[in-house]
């Protein structure tokens, strides 16, 4: 289970996962400048360790490393909540008391979501076998049995 991310290794990943592309220290920084006074050594450094955690694989591309993220931000939040309820001593509780703290948008998505994962757990059947009287592969008949 991953531990929750710290208020500047999220900062970073959401620009990893938004922008969906290698990117480098300096992308970052210059990104995060534009809301706070923060040094080039800082951001190298979380960035470093995230890729220590885990969270980010890098290459080298000149003289400095290009980060890509290893998962999605959908991924992780997944597994943050997952990890909550499991941590509960009574979950079908938490899962009521976490679906009454949800807006009707969030409802809205739940719903989605689980009308999508009913629909791939339950497929639609298979077409039905050559019905009697249909030609066959070879052009003839089938005959009914």
């Amino acid at each position: 289970m991953p531990r929750p991310l710290g208020e500047l290794e999220d900062a970073v990943m959401t620009r990893v996962w938004q922008w969906n592309r290698p990117v480098t220290v300096r992308e970052v920084l210059e990104d995060l400048q534009q809301e706070r006074s923060i040094a080039y050594t800082t951001v190298m450094t979380v960035m470093d360790n995230l890729h220590q955690k885990g969270w980010v694989r890098r290459e080298v591309d000149g003289r400095a490393y290009r980060y890509t993220a290893v998962s999605t931000r959908a991924a992780y939040s997944a597994a943050l909540m997952n990890e909550a309820w499991a941590q509960s001593d009574n979950p079908a509780s938490a899962l009521v008391a976490f679906f009454g703290m949800m807006s009707q948008d969030q409802r809205e998505a739940l719903n989605d979501a689980i009308r999508i994962v009913q629909r791939d757990d339950n497929p639609l059947p298979a077409p039905p076998e050559e019905a009697a009287g249909d030609k066959g592969a070879d052009g003839s008949e089938a005959r009914e049995r």
